[in-house]
């Protein structure tokens, strides 16, 4: 089996359109469009469905994306270990995080990397950080950076970077009657105030404990996904909502937005790097764990 083939596989799986795979895999669209074709042809099976508007696996391809994904992480393990006599690591890994994170955390521990490790590259993805710990169980990625759950999942493991605050935030000034620029007291106030939520995630699990506990039902007024998201709706005078201080403190809308002064606060969260344990056999990926 070609790894290359492999690899461009799992480009066109991964972001589902044939021309950001092309460019991920620096070929034409219609090279790639051949080798999938003749990847076809030895499976005996279509791996995807497509026609002129979208690109869909099949059942036979999702069963063979698990294939590809452990193969290409065998595949680089095997390469470094015949190379281990080498002076110098080299090589690529993923990394999976918010956009917050990749202005804050992950400035500075890339830059130590790079000085660390320069011949190893980091392809970083973007995204809804409550994803970032499904990408690494899915091997979309090798690590990535989220808030810890409250149940860590069996075979992942998790370092912590730093411990962040919720904060229940508000639009610096009053636009709409039912949303205050000061913390409700009574249950009454909190039930008629819209809410702007994240979808899912460490965050909405704590929020939403926190209305449970005091027998309140919440006005959802919006679900995001993203941070970053509900820091502008906030500051447009939508609603109140809940982010961590990390996102806030990046944030260049901090100025039109007012920290409620809530009791009791709500649970801080743990933000950290995530990886498979088997992941820390590669040794690309132990070196990024151990520099942190």
């Amino acid at each position: 089996m070609n790894i290359k083939l492999l690899k461009q596989f799992l480009a066109l799986a991964e972001t589902l359109h044939f021309g950001r795979a092309s460019d991920e895999c620096h070929i034409s669209i219609s090279a790639l469009s051949r080798n999938i074709r003749h990847l076809e042809d030895e499976l005996g099976v279509p791996l995807f469905n497509r026609d002129n508007r979208t690109v869909a696996l099949t059942q036979e391809g999702q069963k063979f994306l698990k294939y590809a994904r452990d193969t290409s992480s065998q595949w680089n393990l095997i390469r470094h270990e015949l190379t281990d006599n080498a002076d110098q690591l080299s090589g690529e890994i993923s990394l999976y995080g918010s956009v917050t994170a990749s202005y804050s955390f992950l400035y500075e521990l890339l830059r130590r990397f790079r000085i660390a490790y320069p011949a190893i590259e980091i392809k970083l993805r973007t995204g809804d950080p409550e994803h970032a710990i499904a990408h690494v169980l899915d091997g979309k990625e090798d690590l990535s950076i989220a808030a810890r759950p409250a149940n860590l999942p069996r075979g992942l493991a998790f370092k912590p970077i730093a411990t962040s605050p919720l904060l229940f935030i508000a639009p610096l000034e009053q636009q709409v009657p039912n949303v205050p620029t000061t913390s409700p007291t009574a249950s009454e106030e909190w039930a008629n105030i819209p809410m702007i939520l994240s979808e899912s995630g460490v965050s909405r699990a704590r929020v939403d404990e926190w209305f449970r506990q005091r027998d309140i039902a919440p006005r959802i007024y919006a679900q995001v996904t993203g941070n970053e998201a509900i820091v502008s709706m906030v500051s447009l005078g939508f609603g109140i909502g809940v982010v961590p201080k990390i996102v806030l403190d990046n944030s260049p809308l901090m100025d039109r937005i007012r920290v409620l002064d809530v009791t009791p606060e709500l649970e801080p969260y743990d933000i950290g790097l995530f990886t498979l344990k088997k992941n820390l056999k590669n040794p690309l990926v132990d070196a990024f764990w151990s520099l942190m």
